[in-house]
């Protein structure tokens, strides 16, 4: 863990009350695709955990969803202002799970998190199915970032204003779908579907309310079938198998 002071270089709107933030600073500490950060905001006790989207040797990019004052004000930075976060928290996917062809679903802002995956997984050659499910078709984001990497993108939609209407586990149903591997992340019920739904293993990201981030709280802890594991040190992601649902 490591705790660095970031500089705004961009902070701007990807779908409704949603916002691609892009920092310069200190990535030394963020190893793979999977981990988070606790991002400290301006007279909040609690740090906010927010996924990585993105990341090199100087920059580090997260996609968050406002949803209280303390994503709010994050909103409201602009590029030149300062944001101290911990870094090198959490797990990560294990991309060499995947012998040749992956299956990446996200739901909502649990999209964020699998682009680095993404990434990861073309470097090493092999192939890509995302499937994005949103509310709506405003909603519908980071569907063109997959695409450039080559991935076969398909979108779900609940009000079906864009791509299948449904849930993922829809298009997973209807698209004649090849994989050896999956990863996820989203909401819990859609993480419960998907592994109810999903053949073979795969590995999920799991989205828990944490106080800490780092273990100390044990406040984000889930009951799994190796006993109590904590989200944010023993996770975020888990084994499909690994999950009492």
């Amino acid at each position: 863990m490591k705790e660095v002071t970031f500089t705004v270089l961009e902070n701007d709107p990807v779908a409704p009350r949603t916002f691609r933030m892009k920092l310069a600073g200190d990535t030394s500490a963020i190893c793979c695709s999977g981990e988070f950060v606790q991002v400290a905001v301006e007279g909040k006790f609690l740090r906010r955990p927010i996924s990585v989207h993105d990341c090199d040797w100087e920059t580090l990019t997260l996609v968050y969803k406002v949803v209280g004052e303390g994503t709010a004000a994050l909103s409201a930075k602009r590029p030149g202002d300062k944001v101290n976060a911990l870094t090198g928290l959490g797990n990560s996917f294990d991309i060499d799970a995947c012998q040749g062809r992956a299956l990446l679903l996200g739901g909502g802002v649990g999209t964020a998190p699998l682009y680095l995956l993404a990434k990861e997984l073309v470097a090493q050659s092999k192939e890509i199915t995302v499937i994005l499910g949103f509310n709506t078709a405003e909603e519908v984001m980071l569907a063109d970032r997959f695409e450039e990497l080559g991935a076969k993108v398909y979108i779900a939609t609940m009000d079906g204003s864009a791509g299948t209407k449904g849930f993922v586990t829809d298009v997973l149903r209807i698209k004649n779908v090849s994989y050896d591997y999956f990863y996820a992340c989203g909401p819990k019920p859609m993480l419960k579907a998907v592994c109810a739904a999903v053949r073979g293993s795969g590995e999920v990201s799991l989205e828990e309310r944490m106080g800490c981030g780092a273990g100390f709280c044990y406040g984000c802890s889930i009951q799994t079938k190796n006993g109590p594991r904590r989200v944010c040190k023993d996770g975020p992601v888990f084994k499909k198998e690994e999950l009492l649902w």
